[in-house]
């Protein structure tokens, strides 16, 4: 018996010095990448703030000596170089730290790109001192240039010295195209690899990730603890509807993977993405403060990650922050009345990222639909519908979707009197559109957000969008009594909802209009920048 005994002390004291040993050699791992990152980035750092320091007082002795009006935003709020206490008098005492912002594709010109410049806007205005570093790829472009798009494209002016960029070497890890099996997965630990790449660029103070890295954000809270981190999540990298999709015939029209879960490959793909769901609820309950972009996508990261994060004691709940859309400039520039409405065309305007989970195609062959039952409808001016597709792109695959897209058009037989193709257009061309379309399309399935959508409703459009996702729940609802828009998912509907519109009388349309336009207003810039600044204020109290 004491032989017994002494056997099960002996095995105890080995799983507990195991135990132990792991635990230890995991705490030393973590202190040495991160002390090693730290040591290894200091200089770096060193030189940032002080290039930042000189970069601001050049820019407040140009400003003193303008002789330029303070009517403008930034005239009165970024000139100086000090924070404003809660009782509107200036705080000596500012927090000056270094947040990173984890955004590898900073220049795609898309509705994240203007989440990110107008959260780093806001930033800049609540904490003037402190320094804004975007990580990003896009080494095709530098700081000036970057700053000018963002103007062009969002009309979001920013404080040039107190950003600055770091270009990451490796961004090709997460390319669609790096990993053409097990991309999930693949994606995912490229991150790791990118976030690591950051990291050996600048340890900052605070780490965000606008872009959906999750596994970025676990890497962080792994080598360095005490580093708050943040996420605005636009789209759960998987989610139950994914997972459903799977089980679904593909002409449902229900994301790329609809349809593929049959047989013996689709049953291994339902174990993949059950693993992989896994994993990134693991990995998001890490993180600190997660801020999402709608109702929907809120919903989906509370099932995945609320769970980890309950375990983890989580101080603060996910949070919704609806992305800032330019609703005031668009609602100041175009008119909404019975004039305007004689202005407005047949068109049926789609803006939109070229991307395959866009879904152009089914646009346009809704569209070819509709001209083939609906071909006699004209206006007064005897002019037929058309179909206006704007879009940034990104890189050569982007480029090359365009192109098909354009084949695809001219097996349609629409004809550039049907159908034309913009790409990286500027805002004023956008809103040269907005004002003189009749019709906003969007025909993503579960859209995240939809900040494209939010636009047409401001714009006095009337949207018809995938019966799905955040266009569904947050945007195109009954507001003020009435429809401000309609859903659809198939070919069919969005067809026969293209001709609902076009045949309604003028009254009607600008009834639906001004009520799409009333719901707009939820979702201005001003907003925003409020609700990002109380999250933001969280990280900075966990410094």
């Amino acid at each position: 018996m004491s032989e017994l005994r002494l056997v099960s002390w002996s095995l105890l004291s080995a799983f507990i010095t195991i135990g132990i040993s792991g635990y230890i050699f995991t705490w030393l791992l973590q202190r040495s990448i991160g002390w090693y990152l730290r040591w290894k980035t200091a200089p770096r750092r060193s030189s940032i703030v002080s290039k930042v320091k000189l970069e601001e007082a050049q820019s407040q002795l140009l400003a003193s000596q303008s002789t330029r009006s303070d009517d403008g935003d930034w005239e009165r709020v970024e000139r100086h170089a000090v924070g404003s206490a809660p009782n509107g008098e200036e705080a000596e005492n500012e927090w000056e730290g270094i947040i990173g912002f984890f955004h590898p594709f900073c220049n795609a010109g898309g509705g994240g790109e203007r989440v990110l410049w107008a959260a780093i806007k806001a930033t800049q205005k609540r904490w003037p001192k402190a320094v804004c570093v975007v990580y990003t790829g896009d080494h095709d472009t530098n700081k000036d240039e970057m700053l000018e798009k963002v103007q062009n494209r969002f009309n979001i002016e920013l404080h040039s010295p107190t950003i600055v960029f770091l270009w990451l070497s490796t961004r090709h890890y997460v390319l669609s195209s790096t990993w053409p099996h097990f991309t999930l997965l693949g994606q995912s630990v490229g991150s790791l690899v990118l976030a690591y790449d950051a990291f050996s660029l600048l340890v900052p103070d605070l780490f965000i990730d606008t872009m959906g890295y999750a596994f970025a954000l676990a890497f962080s809270k792994f080598v360095f603890p005490t580093i708050p981190t943040g996420a605005y999540v636009h789209y759960p990298t998987i989610s139950t509807d994914m997972l459903g999709s799977l089980d679904t015939s593909p002409t449902f029209g229900k994301g790329l993977n609809a349809g593929t879960g049959k047989g013996l490959r689709g049953f291994l793909k339902k174990r993949y993405w059950h693993v992989f769901a896994n994993l990134y609820s693991r990995v998001g309950g890490s993180v600190d403060i997660v801020i999402c972009n709608s109702s929907w996508t809120a919903s989906h990261i509370r099932s995945l990650w609320g769970p980890v994060r309950t375990r983890r004691r989580k101080a603060h709940p996910v949070s919704v922050v609806f992305p800032p859309c330019a609703v005031d400039k668009i609602i100041s520039a175009i008119p909404l009345d019975s004039e305007s409405e004689g202005a407005r065309e047949p068109t049926v305007l789609c803006i939109a990222q070229f991307r395959p989970e866009k879904n152009h195609s089914l646009l346009l062959r809704s569209f070819a639909r509709f001209l083939q039952s609906n071909g006699k409808i004209k206006t007064k001016e005897n002019k037929t519908p058309k179909l206006v597709l704007i879009g940034s792109v990104r890189d050569a695959s982007d480029a090359t979707r365009v192109y098909e897209l354009r084949l695809l058009a001219h097996e349609l037989h629409l004809t550039p009197n049907h159908i034309q193709f913009i790409t990286d257009a500027s805002f004023p061309t956008i809103l040269a559109h907005l004002a003189t379309a009749s019709i906003g399309a969007n025909c993503m399935w579960n859209e995240h957000f939809g900040i494209g959508v939010v636009e047409y409703q401001a714009a006095g459009l009337i949207p018809i969008v995938n019966d799905s996702g955040g266009p569904k729940m947050d945007i195109v609802v009954a507001w003020e009594g009435g429809d401000t828009g309609y859903h659809a998912s198939t070919e069919e509907e969005f067809a026969r909802q293209f001709g609902v519109v076009m045949q309604m009388g003028v009254g009607e349309k600008l009834e639906m209009r001004r009520r799409a336009r009333a719901r707009a207003k939820a979702f201005g810039e001003e907003e925003f920048e409020e609700r990002w600044v109380s999250e933001m204020g969280k990280l900075v109290e966990m410094c």
